[in-house]
């Protein structure tokens, strides 16, 4: 059995799109607890992102043992500083005002459970940088967006309408979405293949 401990419809569309088979559970997990101690113990935003996805998987295979779980998560990095999802639009859009013309890095990290043990895990990093643009851009492109916005980690979406917002990008697509998916599926053909056969 294999189990995504995301509400991530993002990341279950991918999984989904690769043909794999598996359910969906949510790991319940204080994010900001597991960030907090991890920034206090001196852990850089990709350190932070694999702990999250490790902790997400863990907390799903210690209710599953049997199951091989995946655990993900993502951080932003922009001028040494992490950032969260945005409270609201205004929010959105002065952290977007604010990132215009500069780089900033997203760190994606993804773990494999069973058992209550970590059995695999990676992170992946990818930099994005946007064009310059005005605050009139920045709010056509936020209407176009809507409620979609408040769930990504960086206040957009390069699925969506804001990729008219960035001058340039270097790292996996799957990555910036939030799920390294080609080293993911390299390690469920080896810990889970049965999740590539196809069946209800």
């Amino acid at each position: 059995m294999l189990i995504l401990a995301s509400k991530s419809t993002t990341r279950k569309s991918l999984l989904e799109n690769a043909g794999l088979r598996f359910s969906v559970a949510s790991a319940g997990v204080d994010e900001r607890e597991i960030e907090q101690a991890a920034l206090t113990r001196g852990e850089n935003r990709a350190g932070l992102a694999s702990l999250l996805a490790q902790a997400k998987a863990l907390a799903v295979s210690a209710m599953t043992p049997q199951a091989l779980v995946i655990g993900a998560d993502q951080t932003i990095a922009f001028q040494d500083q992490g950032l969260h999802k945005p409270l609201d639009r205004e929010d959105a859009a002065e952290r977007l005002m604010a990132m215009a013309g500069k780089s900033h890095q997203l760190h994606s990290g993804v773990a494999l459970a069973r058992g209550g043990k970590i059995v695999w895990s990676t992170v992946e990093t990818a930099v994005l940088t946007f064009k310059s643009f005005t605050r009139k851009t920045v709010d056509r492109v936020l209407d176009l967006e809507g409620e979609a916005i408040f769930d990504s980690v960086a206040a957009y979406r390069l699925e969506g309408p804001s990729i008219r917002l960035f001058e340039s990008i270097e790292g996996d697509y799957f990555t910036i979405l939030g799920l390294p998916l080609l080293p993911l599926l390299a390690a469920l053909e080896q810990h889970a293949p049965e999740s590539f056969e196809p069946g209800s």
